[in-house]
């Protein structure tokens, strides 16, 4: 959802830190060193800046030989492009959720959190519809499987386990609301998904002779309900109930009182990291196959495993941050607001646009794939609501005690 993303775990650097600007003699160029020095060096995972030349570089010329030498790895060309592309994915992914809040201060909250909500899974996105421009949907499929289990088990796991630890002694009742909204969505996917496998197995095996639509159809049915459905509860959160969802407590790591770039700026390095994470991720769509070849893994296990643990990084540390410092809410808005984002919008979304293309997308993720993500969203859904009537069992009994 859009609150997944509307907030970064790495605050941005204050306008008092750019001491090195003021000999600067003119506006412009003073502006923009300053939103370059923001950009570039307000965020912890800068030094990873410097792998998205190299993965430019190792495309257009051929130093693969220098890499061997120097990392003692002996990859073919193809395996560095991919690596090296998708390590620089991360910094990218991170400043553009940065800058989607700094429009966020300009546009108001409404198109604020809409950006967010485009921004946040922008990399799976981008990766998504250029795979499915390249007709390898078995690559799509398995990134956005992959991408929602590892928010669901991986991230919100280990920000959970780590923040308990970390806050043993101590006492937080979290807000049900947002993350109640989430799981519902995620159950809504995990019945559209059971749908369409039940209904390929009985017409696969004739059970009711039904032959009355294919499974394409009934996919492509099933994908705008649920784009019906998102689009609804952004509605609904974001603008009809917008105050039952807001944050009660203030934060000075969380919000900041002023933007630290402009609305141009904000909206031109955007659109630059767009133009980087689009070069980046065709890269990687195209190299999978030499990668998986040379690294001796079969393409799903990159597609499930590593691109959504290098996709998701950012918001992995983010949401272990967060659950260090108490932060329960912010911690599973990250987490299942940005798996509820892709059950309902991105794989979707890439249906309807193979719909509209001519290709042949269906929900249809084979028996396996289906059955982990059900038991991935069946298993977050117990746990978070047998621990939610915990909390509010103790805390009631906490109230009713006697001073």
């Amino acid at each position: 959802m859009a609150g997944a993303r509307s907030m970064s775990p790495l605050p941005p650097r204050k306008w008092s830190d750019l001491e090195m600007l003021v000999n600067a003699r003119s506006d412009t160029l003073r502006n923009f060193l300053a939103n370059l020095h923001e950009v570039l060096l307000g965020t912890k995972v800068f030094p990873l800046f410097t792998v998205v030349p190299l993965a430019i570089a190792a495309r257009c010329f051929r130093f693969d030989q220098y890499l061997i030498v120097i990392f003692l790895v002996h990859w073919s060309k193809q395996a560095w492009v991919f690596s090296l592309s998708l390590i620089g994915l991360v910094p990218l992914a991170e400043r553009m959720s940065f800058l989607s809040e700094q429009i966020a201060y300009y546009a108001g909250p409404t198109v604020g959190g809409l950006l967010n909500a485009t921004c946040g899974n922008a990399p799976e996105l981008i990766i998504a519809l250029l795979a499915l421009h390249k007709d390898k949907i078995g690559v799509l499929k398995w990134s956005l499987l992959g991408s929602t289990i590892s928010n669901l088990l991986l991230v919100l796991g280990s920000s959970l386990f780590c923040g308990g630890l970390a806050n043993l002694n101590k006492e937080r009742q979290f807000d049900r609301k947002q993350a109640d909204a989430n799981l519902m969505l995620l159950l809504l996917a995990s019945l559209c998904h059971i749908l369409i496998l039940t209904y390929c197995y009985v017409v696969k095996n004739d059970i009711y002779m039904v032959d009355a639509i294919s499974t394409l159809e009934l996919s492509r049915t099933c994908s705008i309900a649920m784009l019906v459905a998102y689009i609804g509860c952004m509605f609904f959160q974001l603008m009809t109930h917008r105050q039952h969802f807001e944050s009660q407590e203030e934060d000075d790591d969380i919000v900041s009182d002023t933007p630290v770039i402009g609305f141009a700026g904000s909206f031109a390095w955007l659109v630059g990291m767009t133009m980087l994470v689009t070069i980046l991720s065709n890269y990687v769509i195209s190299t999978i196959e030499a990668a998986s070849e040379s690294w001796g893994m079969p393409i799903s296990f990159i597609s499930v495993i590593l691109l959504p643990i290098v996709g998701n990084a950012t918001e992995h540390a983010g949401a272990v941050i967060f659950a260090f410092k108490n932060k329960i809410d912010i911690t599973l808005g990250i987490s299942l607001g940005s798996s509820a984002q892709i059950s309902l919008f991105l794989v979707p979304l890439t249906t309807v646009v193979a719909w509209i293309k001519d290709i042949h997308m269906d929900l249809n993720f084979k028996l396996l794939e289906t059955g982990t993500l059900v038991l991935a969203i069946l298993i977050t859904t117990f746990t978070l609501q047998h621990v939610l009537c915990i909390l509010d069992l103790v805390y009631d009994l906490a109230a009713q005690e006697p001073r």
